[in-house]
């Protein structure tokens, strides 16, 4: 059984490579012999027939023939991990060569050859699967969103940028309109000020002798912000000058928006100007020809470059000696925060310079001093600082007074501020900007600008306590919370939350202090309409008269092209000598000067003098040389007044 041919339903190429491996290379005639149809039939019949008879012959052999069995499958090393045994497969039957198994896995070919292979087994071939049809691929939108950042207003953007601004500019007409409602006509300081500065503006250009020393008793340089009211006012009147307030206000709101974003973020600065934008002394001073407006503007200049030059030179800090200088020249009360300023330079840059920071505080310091004795040497001795300022009397306002009135004028920023301050100091930054979180100011850093901020808008209150009186403190309390502002809108934007989880809060915050503005602003606005009295009183005065008025500045600014200053009289002191020879002076000067007809009209109302009032009531009483001449009624906060004028004889 050593000849035979090769069964023809094995004439695969691959089987025949695997029979040459198992039976080897001495047989090769024999197998080239599997390639002629020993049969000579040509049909499919005969094909079929031959296939089964050479099935039948290789299934006899196979049962006395040795098996030989290859290492491996062809193509394979031992060290593959090779297991005894493999398939091949060759059309629909796979044939294990050296196991002595044939798989069909079809079943009309098992039916056919079963019989005639010892060795044959079924195997149903697995199902195809069935072709799915194809998911239809889903519609593009019409439109797909950018991706949003977690805060638009975290970063500054040129979109925020726009924005933020966009938003500044609604809150500074909103001021505007707040403090251009208040009308009325001109306050005894802004009368002051205002007919000053002409007297100081003539004084300048033509060397006028000045009628007094105002610098001997004035709050504020009087060739500063006096000569700019008066040129102000010789074009565009009172009206002129309290636009000039504006317009300083609105840009200490606008400095303000601008170091606070600096120093924090865009929330904070909306948040921090438009809580300023509304307090009773914004909205007073925007209207209020005095130079308060100008002091506070010229010390939001100066706190803004301090931020801004923070991390430039020590030198470059200079920048905010000049606009420091010159508000204290402007107003010697400002000289309150000029540490603050000094130590906000300190606070600054220490994140970026460490103990270096000390020597930008020195160089601040050491050049607004300079720029002050520059400015004491050249204008001569100057009274007023400590008239007013240093060394001013002292009156009989109580401090419970004084803090119930703070409380009311500022008390609600103020905790703004100092629960901005606790909770800067506690997180840097809220959730929403969590990519920074490592780029804030260490805590101590953060403690210290809190309290230097926040602690600045307790000095007017404190100083005003210790001279117990509360002259200008509704005035001087919007100084120092320009200094709390920043804090107070870091405070607004962490009660509104990340992502403005709680605007309503911040919006309640707002709207309180709008409205306790509104009111305190009427209130503190509402002085004596002196229309009446004046118009009256252009037609009795004259260059020769001597003339006693209860805010006598009122008349003489509006009667300054009929009178001159030291015409008229004020209500508050007076140094006398009668007719009968002796000396009088205070509420004694006043009865006796009265009694003898010093004055060729007298014009009280009591509200601002109430003891020289009664002085002169007692004067006029059976006096023959006068006759009450008018009565002009007015109205204001605290009730009905009127100005009455005795017109001597």
């Amino acid at each position: 059984m050593s000849d035979r041919t090769t069964p023809t339903w094995a004439d695969d190429s691959e089987l025949h490579d695997q029979r040459q491996q198992q039976y080897g290379q001495g047989n090769q005639q024999q197998y080239g012999q599997a390639d002629q149809q020993p049969y000579g039939h040509t049909d499919d019949s005969g094909r079929r027939y031959a296939q089964r008879e050479s099935l039948r012959q290789y299934a006899q052999q196979a049962q006395t023939r040795p098996q030989v069995q290859p290492a491996h499958p062809p193509g394979q090393e031992q060290a593959d991990g090779y297991q005894p045994g493999y398939f091949t497969e060759t059309g629909s039957w796979r044939f294990d060569v050296h196991g002595r198994t044939s798989s069909y896995t079809d079943q009309q070919a098992y039916d056919t050859f079963a019989p005639f292979d010892p060795y044959a087994s079924y195997i149903a071939a697995e199902p195809e699967p069935a072709p799915t049809a194809a998911e239809p691929e889903p519609q593009k939108p019409g439109y797909t969103l950018p991706p949003v950042a977690e805060s638009s207003w975290a970063v500054d953007t040129r979109r925020s940028k726009l924005l933020g601004r966009g938003v500044l500019l609604c809150i500074l007409l909103v001021q505007a309109g707040l403090s251009l409602r208040l009308k009325g006509t001109a306050f005894q300081d802004e009368a002051l000020y205002i007919a000053s500065g002409h007297y100081e503006l003539a004084n300048l250009l033509h060397g006028t002798k000045l009628p007094v020393d105002f610098a001997a008793y004035f709050s504020g340089h009087p060739k500063l912000y006096p000569v700019l009211a008066g040129a102000v006012d010789s074009q565009f009147g009172l009206a002129g000058v309290r636009v000039v307030s504006l317009l300083f206000m609105l840009g200490a709101t606008a400095l303000l928006y601008s170091l606070t974003r600096r120093l924090f973020n865009l929330r904070a600065a909306l948040g921090a100007a438009a809580l300023f934008s509304v307090l009773q002394s914004t909205m007073v001073l925007g209207n209020f020809a005095t130079y308060d407006a100008a002091a506070i503007f010229l010390l939001g200049l100066s706190a803004w470059a301090v931020v801004r030059t923070d991390r430039m030179k020590a030198m470059a800090v200079l920048l905010a000696a000049p606009p420091a200088a010159l508000a204290f020249g402007v107003k010697y009360a400002s000289g309150l925060y000029l540490p603050t300023l000094v130590v906000l330079a300190v606070i600054t840059a220490h994140r970026h310079r460490g103990i270096r920071a000390l020597g930008r505080g020195v160089v601040l310091g050491t050049g607004i001093v300079v720029l002050l004795g520059i400015g004491y040497y050249f204008s001569g001795p100057l009274g007023g600082i400590s008239s007013t300022t240093t060394d001013r009397a002292k009156g009989t306002d109580t401090a419970a007074t004084m803090l119930q009135h703070s409380a009311e004028w500022g008390g609600l920023v103020f905790l703004a501020a100092l629960g901005g301050t606790i909770a800067y100091v506690l997180r840097a930054r809220m959730g929403e900007m969590p990519w920074i979180g490592g780029e804030t100011p260490g805590r101590w850093r953060r403690a210290a600008l809190g309290l230097v901020l926040t602690g600045t808008a307790l000095l007017a209150p404190a100083y005003q306590i210790h001279l117990h009186t509360e002259i200008s403190l509704y005035k001087h309390v919007g100084f120092g919370l320009f200094f709390a502002a920043p804090l107070a809108g870091l405070g607004m934007a962490r009660l509104v939350g990340p992502h403005f989880r709680h605007p309503q809060l911040g919006i309640l915050l707002y709207v309180a202090t709008l409205v306790f503005g509104m009111v305190q602003a009427q209130r503190a606005y509402s002085f004596p309409d002196s229309t009446q009295m004046t118009a009256y009183m252009r037609t009795v005065v004259d260059k020769k008269g001597t003339y006693l008025a209860e805010e006598q500045e009122v008349p003489a600014y509006y009667l300054r092209d009929k009178t001159n200053w030291t015409q008229w009289q004020n209500s508050y002191f007076m140094d006398y000598r009668g007719k009968d020879g002796k000396q009088y002076t205070g509420p004694d000067a006043f009865r006796q000067a009265v009694r003898d007809g010093k004055f060729d009209a007298i014009v009280m109302h009591g509200d601002v003098s109430p003891v020289t009032y009664e002085a002169v009531k007692e004067g006029l009483k059976n006096n023959s040389h006068y006759r009450l001449a008018a009565v002009f009624p007015y109205t204001t906060s605290s009730g009905e007044h009127a100005y009455r004028i005795w017109v001597k004889r």
